[in-house]
């Protein structure tokens, strides 16, 4: 039986919770594979609630089971690249919309305020650091964007891609020759928003994306 541990969680969900932080936190990186014993031991936690969470991890595509071995991360293609952030694209174009229709300006001034912060920063020269909060303020937007859709369903969705785009996004680090056009791009982003321009406020989370694939190098 799988009963709830101290903290009242079943054992599975706490080894799906740790496993998913592992995936997204880069500990475990696009296309490795690892062994049920290695994950045993990784997680700390028995090997049944951890076939549980690995079935869970598959169902969100962000593993793949291989029987009587292990399992596989999802590969970090382009084909797998584009996929993700496409469907990014498509619920943070509604958002924008949606906080325009809103009259929601005023709720960006602070996240406004962080992006000018962290590309002034930039500006003057990258540190460890400073990429850390860039990805912090770039995850930021995107989540106040989805959050404006006010749909669980939605939430859900773009939960498990932002999931698979952590994983992607681990097998390339965020460089120092991104961090400021990507601040740039958001701003666009922001300021239309902020000006009540439904159109251009899409346009700009358009541009955003095509400019995120060109880095990538898929286009």
């Amino acid at each position: 039986m799988n009963m709830p541990d101290a903290d009242g969680l079943l054992l599975a969900d706490k080894a799906f919770l740790a496993l998913r932080e592992l995936l997204i936190g880069g500990g475990l990186r696009a296309g490795q594979f690892v062994s049920m014993p290695d994950l045993v031991k990784s997680i700390g936690l028995p090997i049944a609630p951890i076939r549980e969470a690995v079935k869970r991890a598959e169902s969100a595509a962000l593993v793949r089971v291989l029987p009587k071995r292990g399992v596989v991360v999802m590969e970090a293609t382009p084909e797998q690249a584009r996929e993700c952030f496409h469907l990014r694209t498509i619920f943070d174009q509604e958002g924008a919309r949606q906080l325009v229709r809103e009259g929601s300006a005023g709720k960006l001034d602070t996240l406004r305020e962080m992006h000018q912060r962290v590309l002034d920063a930039a500006r003057r020269g990258i540190t460890p650091s400073l990429q850390r909060e860039a990805k912090a303020v770039d995850w930021a937007l995107h989540s106040t964007l989805a959050d404006a859709l006010d749909n669980d369903s939605a939430r859900e969705i773009y939960s498990r891609n932002r999931d698979r785009i952590s994983i992607i996004q681990h097998s390339r680090p965020l460089l120092p020759d991104r961090i400021v056009p990507a601040m740039e791009e958001h701003l666009e982003i922001i300021d239309r928003i902020i000006e009540g321009d439904e159109e251009r406020a899409a346009a700009a989370v358009r541009d955003h994306f095509r400019q995120t694939l060109r880095w990538w190098g898929i286009i």
